[in-house]
């Protein structure tokens, strides 16, 4: 029998085609990246795997929906479709729009952290901890402990260490509570219905805001569909909407789980925080009605908010993450387990021990993903988590090396994605010959997205 699991629930109605490279032209085109696969240009690349973040494809309701966009500067008719659609999924009184998710962080954190507080979170991403460490705040991370075995089957891993979070509450200023739906930097792990009730009532006892970083969270009702126990009757979106209202609001990128290439959301029940937060709003991204998006946008958002909870594309998304995933295992490189919603996270310190975490062995796997096959991933390890110490290296290192295959929604087809396997396979013929990377140049934040790189040895005396 088949696995009609992993079939496209889609048909393809236009093409985009792909530029095949040579290993001697990625080899050059990696050089002048300085070794950074977030300097490459696109047309370089043949699979792009970098994010999932605003490179969905979208669907003919959604390109429909673009005709009706409403360009008006203030009191588009589009915006009240849009908030319309956001608060019947959320239940959230105020639907602030912006560009995009890190926008909607920005302010968020700007109008309710101060200096020497601390943020609890299951793992905040890099835009999330960099916004809050920028307002001289802590990000904490509180995982649960299985979060920490990379090879666990737990099933909700992204769950939140409640003790660590009572812990944090009794000691420190914590204007708000953040969890990650699905935690990203663990390896896009679930938080399941029962921790974030557990949340809830801690949140509750300490009279603390709980916000969601919200940006896949139809991934995350689906795998408490499966998953927990008492939820296979439910649908994803029922899941979902009650996610939403066990917390007083959210930030979301809308250009995961929203279908969209670009777009993002504030919302929140905090009548005083969503007047605050709308004139810093009309500072920076646009009037309220617009956010700096075109009404286009927000009615593609808008539809594509409808379409992200059908049952049959969740199943299909999250089949082919995991098939992607037993590809690499039958490769002998392990992934994080079990298999997320939106990306195969491969463990580089596993495959690469040769490879200490101060030479970066993510980015080691993850640039030779590319020299192979010109598949772009992205590491999550050291060069993105790590604290920068003297001489350019890392004094202190990331928890875990992993390199992050993102697939975009509504992209790429079965082939590809064998292609992919592939390219693993080929990579890990060969681990032992990988070698480190140090960094040559690096900003002061965010420094994966923009450092420059050499590898080990490059420019060393003969």
């Amino acid at each position: 029998m088949p696995d009609r699991t992993i079939i496209e629930p889609f048909r393809i109605k236009s093409v985009e085609p792909l530029r095949f490279t040579t290993r001697a032209e990625r080899e050059e085109a990696l050089a002048a990246a300085g070794w950074n696969l977030f300097n490459l240009r696109a047309q370089d690349v043949i699979i792009d795997l970098l994010t999932d973040s605003g490179t969905g494809a979208m669907s003919t309701d959604q390109w429909a929906a673009v005709m009706r966009g409403d360009e008006s500067y203030a009191g588009s008719r589009s915006y009240e479709r849009f908030a319309e659609v956001v608060s019947d999924l959320t239940g959230y009184r105020h639907v602030i729009p912006t560009h995009q998710g890190r926008a909607a962080e920005r302010i968020l954190f700007h109008q309710m952290v101060v200096e020497d507080q601390v943020v609890p979170n299951n793992t905040h991403f890099d835009t999330t901890r960099a916004n809050i460490e920028f307002q001289g705040a802590t990000a904490l991370d509180i995982p649960c402990a299985e979060a920490a075995d990379v090879a666990s089957m737990a099933p909700f891993k992204g769950d939140v260490d409640l003790d660590a979070l009572e812990d944090a509450l009794t000691d420190h200023d914590v204007p708000l509570v953040m969890v990650t739906i699905t935690n990203n930097s663990g390896g896009g792990q679930p938080v399941s219905l029962a921790n974030l009730r557990s949340v809830r009532s801690i949140c509750d006892r300490y009279n603390t805001p709980l916000y969601l970083d919200a940006a896949r969270f139809a991934e995350n009702a689906w795998f408490i569909h499966a998953r927990e126990d008492g939820c296979g009757d439910r649908s994803p979106r029922e899941i979902a909407e009650e996610v939403f209202r066990l917390t007083d609001g959210c930030t979301m990128s809308l250009k995961k789980d929203g279908f969209g290439n670009i777009g993002g959301v504030l919302a929140t029940n905090d009548d005083d925080l969503a007047a605050r937060c709308r004139t810093e709003l009309i500072l920076t991204e646009g009037f309220p009605t617009y956010g700096g998006l075109a009404g286009r946008d927000l009615e593609a958002l808008a539809q594509g908010l409808l379409e992200i909870t059908d049952p049959d594309y969740l199943r299909y998304r999250v089949r082919t993450v995991a098939y992607l995933a037993e590809k690499a295992n039958a490769a002998g490189v392990p992934t994080v387990q079990p298999p997320g919603g939106h990306a195969v996270y491969l463990d580089a310190a596993a495959l690469l021990p040769h490879i200490p975490p101060h030479e970066l062995p993510a980015q080691a796997l993850a640039n030779e993903l590319y020299l192979d096959g010109g598949v772009r991933g992205v590491e999550i390890g050291t060069l993105m988590f790590g604290r920068p110490g003297t001489g350019g290296q890392p004094d202190e290192v990331a928890p875990h090396e992993l390199v992050r295959l993102a697939l975009p929604r509504r992209v790429y087809t079965q082939s590809h994605v064998d292609y992919v396997g592939e390219v693993i396979v080929s990579v890990a013929s060969r681990a032992e010959s990988l070698r480190g990377y140090r960094i040559a140049e690096q900003p002061r934040w965010l420094r994966h997205f923009t450092a420059r790189l050499e590898p080990i040895g490059y420019n060393d005396p003969p």
